[in-house]
């Protein structure tokens, strides 16, 4: 994807981007994991936008300022918990990449990290998430030249090696 799509371990909330996406709960209003750790850094703004919201469906994504973060927006999107497989869990975990991305769309931002949706305390297994997330991405990528940069940032080395096997299958080598 010449370039567009970068794997790498670190913190979300260090990203200089147009927009950091937010694993969120249903609320948008805090909690565990990346969503508290972003809401924390972006500071009490966030929280104050974020109440003006109305909350966010599963699969949905809205978008608040980046405030203290060094990106200047936060993509909301509520990621399915994992039940097994067999209540639609795929389906809306792309949803959530592929709606993600059509907001920066619209709203003219060219670069976005993602941080790996579902996988933590939501339990999606890590090994089915990364190509449903890498194979959106692509689509989205390949259908709007307007977005620059996707990057996975991912939590542990553990997370980074998964995705980066993943994506030689999914982008090739080179």
């Amino acid at each position: 994807m010449d370039g567009r799509v970068v794997i790498t371990k670190g913190d979300v909330t260090a990203f200089e981007v147009d927009a950091v996406v937010n694993a969120a709960n249903k609320t948008l209003l805090g909690g565990g994991g990346v969503d508290g750790a972003i809401h924390r850094a972006a500071g009490p703004q966030l929280l104050e936008e974020c109440r003006t919201l109305g909350g966010c469906e599963t699969g949905q994504a809205k978008i608040t300022g980046g405030y203290r973060l060094p990106a200047r927006h936060v993509i909301h999107t509520v990621g399915p918990v994992w039940h097994g497989g067999d209540r639609g869990e795929d389906a809306l975990l792309a949803a959530c990449y592929r709606n993600s991305l059509a907001l920066a769309a619209e709203n003219g931002l060219a670069t976005v990290a993602f941080p790996s949706i579902s996988t933590g305390a939501y339990g999606f297994p890590i090994r089915r998430a990364a190509p449903i997330a890498l194979r959106t991405v692509r689509e989205a990528l390949e259908a709007d030249p307007s977005l620059r940069k996707v990057y996975f940032v991912c939590f542990s080395e553990g997370d980074m090696e998964v995705y980066l096997e993943e994506a030689k299958e999914i982008f090739g080598e080179g």
